[in-house]
């Protein structure tokens, strides 16, 4: 039976979720499986190794620290920025998730706090100093050239 090893390209299914049983993403629900080539940048470093190694129909779950994941919070990671940088038709709410585009590229923040003319952001990823379970489903395993 043919295993998964890194270069191949494969499909899986997965639920998200934190340890208290809130699930955070889901491909079920997004009704697309996430095609992904195993060993390149993209996907979560311990998600990717647990892919190896995996035969088509098994199904593994995972728990990753949050090192492994998104990282420890950072407490200097908020930045203040003028709500015009919004537009004018954008409804602003405290704990909202936004998406941006910086110096580095996109990055999502949260909005932390509203005042008259700014908002502050929490530039940590939403879910930074957060452990992650994972159940995985692999799919397929891509033949080369396919």
């Amino acid at each position: 039976m043919k295993t998964v090893e890194v270069g191949n390209n494969v499909k899986v299914h997965y639920v998200g979720t934190l340890t208290d049983g809130t699930e955070f993403d889901s491909s079920h629900k997004r009704g697309e499986a996430l095609l992904v080539e195993v060993g390149s940048p993209g996907l979560l470093k311990a998600f990717d190794e647990a892919i190896v190694g995996m035969t088509e129909g098994e199904i593994k779950e995972i728990t990753l620290s949050a090192e492994e994941g998104y990282g420890a919070r950072n407490p200097e990671a908020f930045q203040t920025v003028p709500k015009e940088a919004f537009g004018s038709e954008f409804q602003f709410e405290e704990g909202q998730t936004v998406q941006g585009n910086g110096p580095y590229g996109p990055f999502l923040a949260t909005i932390k706090q509203l005042e008259e003319t700014e908002v502050v952001l929490d530039m940590n990823h939403p879910l930074a100093g957060e452990a992650l379970k994972f159940q995985i489903e692999m799919l397929e395993i891509i033949p080369e050239g396919e």
